[in-house]
C-alpha cells in the first residue's frame, strides 16, 4: 500500500480508541438511568482515568506548568458540594449515585487535561475518534429504523431514541459530532479522500437528528455552529461540508416524515419494516451521492483553489442568505392572523406558560413552539424558593416534585441544568458551577486565542482543532440548558473529553513558540520521585472511589438476593442478606423495604414496624415510606389512627397521587367509622 494512503500511526491508533472508547461509552452506559450499566461504565471510567492519570504525572514533561489546573479545580469544588449534600439530601441514595456520576465526570476531564500534557499532537485523533464514535452510534440508531424486525421489534415509538432510550440523548449524541465533521472536511491538511467522508457523515447525523423529531438538540447545533464559523478561518470549506450533507440529510427525512410506518407510534413490526427498508436503501443513496460529491469537491478545491474576490464574494452570498433567513420570517408573521407583536407574544406565552400540552410525537413537533418544560421548572424554581441555599440534594428534584406537581406524571429530571441544580444544589451549588464555567471558558480563550491579546496570531491546524472542540462544548452547554442529557455519560463524555483537552493545552502563544518538550522517562523517577507518589495516589484514589461508587450496585444484588429467597421462602436466609444490603448503602430504603417484608413473614411485627419507621427517618421528606408505614399499620397492625397520621404526611408531600388519596380516603372512613 502506498505510504500516502496511510494515515500516522499514533494519530490513526488515536482515533480508532476514541471512538471505540466513547461509542462503548455510549452502547454500555444507555440512558444513564440503570444503575447496572452505568456503575460499570463509571468504575470503568474511574480506573481507566486513574491509571492514564498516574501514566501522565510519570511521563509529563520536567518543564512548563500543568494547565488546566484551575478549571479541573473549580469543576472539583462543584462536585464535591455535590458529595457533601448527601449528609442533608432529601433522598440520600439518589444523591450518593449522581454523586458518583459527577465524580466519574471529575476524572474524566482531569485525564483529558492531562493527555493534552504529554500527548499535545494527538489531538487530530481525538477529534476524528468523535466523528467515528458519533457516526457509529448514529449509524445504529438509524438502522433500528431500517431493520425493525432485528434491532427494534420492541419499540413502542416512532422517534429515533436509540442506543439511549431518549430521543434527546441520540439527537444530542448526533448533533456534537458536526463539528468534529466539518472540521474533518474542512481542514486544509491530511489525506484528502479521508476529508470527503465527512459529507457523508454530516449527512448521516442530521438525518439522526431530523428523525428524533429534537428540537433543542437543533437549535444547541444552530448555535454551535455560530461559535464555529465565527472563529474558525475554514468557513466556506465548512459551509460546503455542512451545506452538501444538509442537501442529503433534507430529502430523507422529508420523506421519512410522509411514511406512517416511521412516523406512527404502537405500529406493529411487520407495518414498520417495509418503510424501514426503503429508508436504508434511500440512506444508502445518499452515503454514496455524498461520499462522490465530497471527492468532488476536495478534489476540486486541491487542484483549483479559489482565489481570494471570488472567496469573499461566495461568503458574502453566504452572509447575506443567511440575514435574509430572519427577514423572511419576520415577513412570513407578518401575514398571520396575528401579526408580527401579536405572534411573538403567542410564541412566547406558549412557550413560558405551565399549562402548555405537550407537542404530539410526530414530525410536527420540530415545528411546534409548546413544551412542558416550563411546568418543569416552574417546580423546581418552587422547590429552590423553599430551599435557596443548599437545595434539597444532589438529585432531589425527582423526590419533591410531587409537592409542587399540578399533574401525575413521574419525571425524574427538570429538564434544566440552571434550574435543577438550583432545586439540588441551592445558590452555593449554583455559585460554584458558575465559577467553574468562568474558569473554563477563561481557560478556553487563553488556549483558542480568543483574548484581545492574541489577536494576529497565526491560525495552525492545532489551533482550529482546539476551536472545534470548544465548539463542541458550546453545543453541550446550550443544550444542557434545556434538557437533561448532562444525565446521559455518552453525551457527556464527549463534551468533558473537549473541555478537559482544550483547558489543559495551555496558552496559545506558549505552544506556538515552543515545542512540546521531551517526556519523561524512568531515570528521571529515581531522580525526583515525587511524581511516583503522586501517581500511586492517583491509583490508590481511583481505586477508593471505584470501591464507592460500586456499593449502590452491591446492595440493590443483595436486596434482589433477599427477595428471591424469600420467595423461596427461606425468610431467615432473606432477612440476612437484607441486613447486608442495608450495610452495604445505609442511605437506600430498598434494603430496608425487603427487611420489613421479611420480618413481617417471619411473625416479628414488632421487628417489621421498627424497621419501617427507620424508612421514615431515613426520607421524611419522601412520601413513599410514610404510604408503606401507613399501609402496615392499618392492614397488619390494626391502627387506623397511626396509619391515618401517616397516610397525612404522605397526603402532604404529594397531594396528586391517587393511590395515596384513595388509601387516605379509606383510613379516615375507618377511624371517623371507630368514632
Amino acid at each position: 500500500m502506498p505510504a500516502g494512503i496511510r494515515l500516522p500511526g499514533p494519530t490513526a491508533w488515536t482515533a480508532i480508541g476514541v471512538g471505540a472508547l466513547l461509542a462503548a461509552i455510549a452502547f454500555a452506559a444507555n440512558g444513564g438511568l440503570r444503575l447496572g450499566e452505568t456503575t460499570a461504565v463509571e468504575i470503568a471510567l474511574l480506573l481507566g482515568c486513574g491509571l492514564g492519570g498516574a501514566g501522565a504525572i510519570l511521563t509529563t514533561p520536567d518543564r512548563g506548568r500543568w494547565w488546566g489546573f484551575g478549571a479541573v479545580a473549580a469543576f472539583a469544588l462543584f462536585v464535591g458540594w455535590t458529595v457533601l449534600s448527601i449528609t442533608w439530601a432529601v433522598n440520600p441514595s439518589d444523591a450518593w449515585v449522581e454523586a458518583n456520576r459527577s465524580v466519574t465526570y471529575l476524572g474524566l476531564m482531569a485525564f483529558a487535561a492531562a493527555l493534552a500534557r504529554v500527548a499535545p499532537r494527538q489531538w487530530p485523533g481525538v477529534l476524528a475518534g468523535i466523528a467515528i464514535a458519533t457516526v457509529v452510534v448514529a449509524g445504529y440508531a438509524l438502522a433500528t429504523k431500517v431493520f425493525p424486525g432485528t434491532l427494534s421489534a420492541d419499540e413502542l415509538y416512532a422517534r429515533l431514541r436509540a442506543p439511549f432510550g431518549y430521543w434527546n440523548a441520540t439527537g444530542l449524541f448526533a448533533a456534537l459530532g458536526v463539528p468534529a465533521c466539518l472540521w474533518l472536511g474542512a481542514r486544509r491538511e491530511g489525506y484528502g479522500p479521508a476529508s470527503a467522508l465527512a459529507y457523508p457523515a454530516v449527512g448521516l447525523l442530521l438525518v439522526t437528528q431530523l428523525l428524533a423529531y429534537s428540537r433543542g438538540t437543533l437549535l444547541a447545533l444552530a448555535i454551535g455552529l455560530i461559535a464555529w464559523f465565527a472563529v474558525v478561518p475554514l468557513r466556506l470549506r465548512g459551509a460546503a461540508v455542512l451545506l452538501v450533507g444538509l442537501a442529503g440529510a433534507l430529502p430523507v427525512a422529508l420523506w421519512a416524515f410522509a411514511r406512517d410506518g416511521l412516523t406512527t407510534d404502537r405500529l406493529a413490526t411487520e407495518l414498520r419494516a417495509p418503510a424501514g427498508h426503503q429508508l436504508g436503501v434511500l440512506l444508502a443513496v445518499m452515503v454514496l451521492v455524498l461520499l462522490a460529491a465530497g471527492l468532488a469537491v476536495t478534489f476540486l478545491t486541491a487542484r483549483r483553489p479559489l482565489p481570494p474576490r471570488t472567496r469573499r464574494r461566495i461568503g458574502v452570498a453566504l452572509l447575506v442568505a443567511l440575514a435574509l433567513v430572519p427577514v423572511g420570517f419576520a415577513g412570513h408573521l407578518l401575514t398571520t392572523e396575528r401579526g408580527f407583536t401579536g405572534s411573538i407574544s403567542h410564541a412566547w406565552t406558549t412557550l413560558t406558560d405551565p399549562e402548555a400540552s405537550t407537542p404530539p410525537n410526530d414530525p410536527s413537533r420540530l415545528t411546534a413552539i409548546g413544551s412542558v418544560r416550563s411546568r418543569y421548572w416552574n417546580e423546581a424554581l418552587k422547590a429552590f424558593r423553599d430551599h435557596p441555599w443548599r437545595g434539597v440534594g444532589a438529585e432531589g428534584y425527582a423526590t419533591v416534585r410531587p409537592t409542587y406537581r399540578e399533574d401525575t406524571l413521574e419525571v425524574r429530571h427538570a429538564h434544566g441544568f440552571v434550574v435543577q441544580t438550583l432545586a439540588d444544589l441551592g445558590i452555593i451549588g449554583m455559585a460554584l458551577a458558575l465559577l467553574a464555567l468562568g474558569t473554563w471558558s477563561w481557560a478556553a480563550a487563553r488556549a483558542t486565542g480568543l483574548r484581545r491579546r492574541d489577536r494576529g496570531l497565526p491560525y495552525p491546524p492545532e489551533r482550529i482543532g482546539l476551536l472545534t472542540m470548544a465548539s463542541i462544548v458550546v453545543v453541550f452547554g446550550v443544550h444542557s440548558f434545556i434538557d437533561w442529557t448532562w444525565f446521559v455519560p455518552g453525551c457527556t463524555a464527549i463534551a468533558l473529553l473537549c473541555a478537559g483537552w482544550v483547558a489543559g493545552r495551555g496558552p496559545l502563544e506558549s505552544w506556538l513558540r515552543a515545542p512540546a518538550p521531551p517526556l519523561r522517562g524512568p531515570r528521571a523517577w529515581l531522580r525526583a520521585p515525587a511524581p511516583a507518589v503522586g501517581a500511586l495516589l492517583v491509583v490508590a484514589l481511583a481505586l477508593v472511589t471505584a470501591w464507592a461508587v460500586w456499593q449502590p450496585l452491591r446492595s440493590l444484588h443483595a436486596s434482589n438476593d433477599a427477595l428471591a429467597r424469600l420467595e423461596a421462602g427461606d425468610t431467615a436466609e432473606a432477612i440476612r442478606l437484607a441486613r447486608v444490603a442495608h450495610d452495604r448503602n445505609p442511605l437506600s430504603l430498598e434494603p430496608l423495604s425487603v427487611l420489613a417484608v421479611a420480618q413481617a413473614r417471619a411473625g416479628d411485627d414488632q421487628g417489621a414496624l421498627a424497621t419501617l419507621r427507620e424508612e421514615v427517618e431515613l426520607q421524611p421528606g419522601n412520601p413513599e415510606p410514610w404510604v408503606r408505614l401507613a399501609d402496615f399499620q392499618f392492614n397488619r397492625l390494626g391502627q387506623p389512627q397511626e396509619a391515618l397520621a401517616s397516610l397525612e404526611n404522605a397526603v402532604r408531600l404529594d397531594p396528586r397521587d391517587p393511590e395515596t388519596l384513595g388509601a387516605y380516603l379509606v383510613v379516615r372512613r375507618a377511624v371517623e367509622g371507630d368514632g
